[in-house]
Formats: structure tokens, sequence, C-alpha cells
């Protein structure tokens, strides 16, 4: 069963959406080829109090997806060299989402976009089969026991509250 997950099961709170991630579908089609990965790691960043967010110090031109429609794709350079894609969840006007830093096979949020290639061009569009990348509910059931949360990576600018934070998810083996 394969189920493309819709904007209604990202109008929820970034850290219930991240932890449900776990063992959906990433799938990117590039020409007549299908690829999909198995999410098996998420970081949550949620709302104007968390200083690890982008939407910590308000809107810019940058982040302004994270304000709008819950799932759109969030597309953004880190370095200078590496695109992290995310994904909104929430309600609009309330900046958050999901980092999606990790599926079977292909470790690091870098990493994953290069392996699909992912561009900034998907900044703001829709997770659907129409924009080539989408969310996929294939019927596997996470056991939670297998869920493990630790504190994000690379926040520690955010100060030692918010980068011990609990945010990060993964699925252990």
């Amino acid at each position: 069963m394969r189920k493309i997950l819709t904007k209604k099961f990202f109008e929820r709170s970034a850290l219930e959406v991240a932890e449900n991630l776990l063992g959906k579908y990433l799938v990117r089609k590039i020409g007549d080829k299908e690829i999909a990965l198995k999410i098996n790691e998420v970081e949550a960043y949620d709302g104007f109090e968390d200083k690890a967010s982008h939407a910590h110090k308000g809107k810019t031109e940058r982040n302004k997806v994270m304000f709008g429609e819950a799932g759109k794709w969030y597309v953004y350079l880190v370095y200078g060299m590496h695109n992290m894609l995310n994904i909104v969840t929430g309600g609009k006007d309330y900046p958050a989402a999901i980092l999606i830093r990790g599926g079977e096979g292909v470790s690091g949020p870098g990493r994953l976009t290069k392996f699909l290639k992912i561009s900034r061009k998907l900044n703001g569009k829709i997770a659907s089969f129409e924009t080539g990348l989408w969310l996929e509910d294939r019927g596997e059931i996470v056991n939670k026991k297998k869920i493990k949360r630790t504190s994000r990576i690379g926040v520690d600018y955010a100060g030692p509250i918010w980068a011990k934070k609990d945010y990060r998810f993964m699925l252990s083996d």
C-alpha cells in the first residue's frame, strides 16, 4: 500500500510529525526513475521560541516558507554548499519544520539532498507527485521502542536550553 502524505498529515505539531515521519518514505522522481528512502532520522524546529530555528528572529526572505502552509518544502543552503530539506508543519503563520537528516542507506542531510538531486528549486513547493518529491506511508508499523530521541546536531548557537532539547528522532536497529 502506497499512500502519499497530504497537507492534513503535516498540520500538526512539529514534534508529533517528526516522530510520525520515521518509517515513512521520501520519494524522488527523476526522469522515469523513482527513488524511495525509508526515513530514519529527522529533527524538529518548532516556532518562535525555538532558538535553533531560522524563525526565532522573525520572518525573512530565506525562512518565509516556514510561516506558510504545512506540507511545503523548505530547502535552504548551509555552509555555501549543502542543501537542507525540510517539510513545513503546523498552522499558517506558526513557523515550524522538520529537517530530514537521513534515509535508509543515506546518512546526513547534505548527502541525502545530493543523492536525491534536491535543489532549492523545490523551496516553497508542495510535497506531491507533481513536484517530483513527496512522502509516502507504505503501511509499515514503527515500534515506538525503536524510536530514540536525542539533542539536535550543530545547534550550540541556540544556547544550553535549546541546544539540548530532545528534538532529534531516530530509528534504532
